[in-house]
């Protein structure tokens, strides 16, 4: 397969220019508003106000916290050299780890306004964000970062700008991280599930598949790898997902 090079601006207005990345982040609110609309005319217990303000609160938790994440897990040195840098936004740099910690903390502040408990709400949003997750690793492949390793592999896709075939990791984890997940989440949730049951099944099936892709996916430059020469970051972040999600799942069964 060839890379389809591709423009990362979707539109050229003049006065500004609309990226397909930031298109990709709206179509991913939009999947998970949309979803919430479904799934709370399920309930007794969700109204579309109530939807409303949690696709708010997600929305402003995925950005600023992986932003954040993103300075502080793979960025540290340039932060604290240059702690302004954070809001160079314009250069790239997200973090789904740091993403999913301001989504916690949104949802708690969340939970303080409607009284509700957090994992309610974490089973109710846990399906909603796979298909955010696949848009979001679109967006990486149509501006042509977060490759995979170089291979021979038929599984490969041939750069003309660098002469060489990588891994398009990016597509790995849209459909796994992305599409499969939200399948799996999907299905399961549609009937009446013990507490926390969906949640951990959230963090159990996207920490292994985050951390399985890792072994094609190239090591951030400034990080490289940590250990063993193939220890990444993505994998040590997504570890304590799943060893989180497997005691979620006994003690939601229990």
């Amino acid at each position: 397969m060839i890379y389809p090079t591709i423009n990362p601006i979707a539109l050229d207005l003049g006065f500004i220019q609309i990226y397909w990345y930031g298109l990709m982040y709206l179509g991913a609110f939009l999947a998970a508003y949309f979803l919430a609309n479904y799934r709370a005319k399920q309930s007794d217990h969700w109204n579309p106000q109530q939807v409303e303000d949690l696709i708010f609160y997600g929305a402003i938790g995925v950005i600023v916290g992986g932003r954040l994440g993103y300075m502080l897990f793979y960025n540290l040195p340039h932060f604290l050299s240059d702690p302004l840098s954070i809001f160079a936004i314009q250069g790239g740099g997200m973090s789904f780890h740091g993403g999913f910690l301001g989504v916690l903390l949104a949802m708690v502040l969340f939970n303080r306004k409607y009284h509700k408990s957090f994992f309610t709400t974490m089973d109710f949003v846990a399906p909603l964000v796979p298909l955010g997750l696949g848009f979001g690793r679109m967006g990486n492949f149509i501006n042509g970062e977060l490759w995979g390793k170089e291979t021979t592999s038929p599984l490969g896709m041939f750069i003309q700008e660098q002469g060489v075939a990588l891994y398009p990791s990016q597509l790995y984890e849209a459909f796994l991280e992305g599409l499969v997940l939200f399948i799996i989440l999907w299905v399961y949730s549609q009937k009446s599930r013990p507490l926390m049951s969906v949640s951990a099944l959230f963090l159990i099936f996207y920490g292994l598949f985050r951390f399985i892709i890792e072994f094609v996916r190239e090591p951030d430059v400034q990080l490289g790898y940590l250990a063993f020469d193939w220890l990444t970051m993505g994998q040590l972040l997504s570890l304590p997902m799943i060893v989180l999600g497997v005691y979620l799942i006994f003690k939601a069964k229990k």
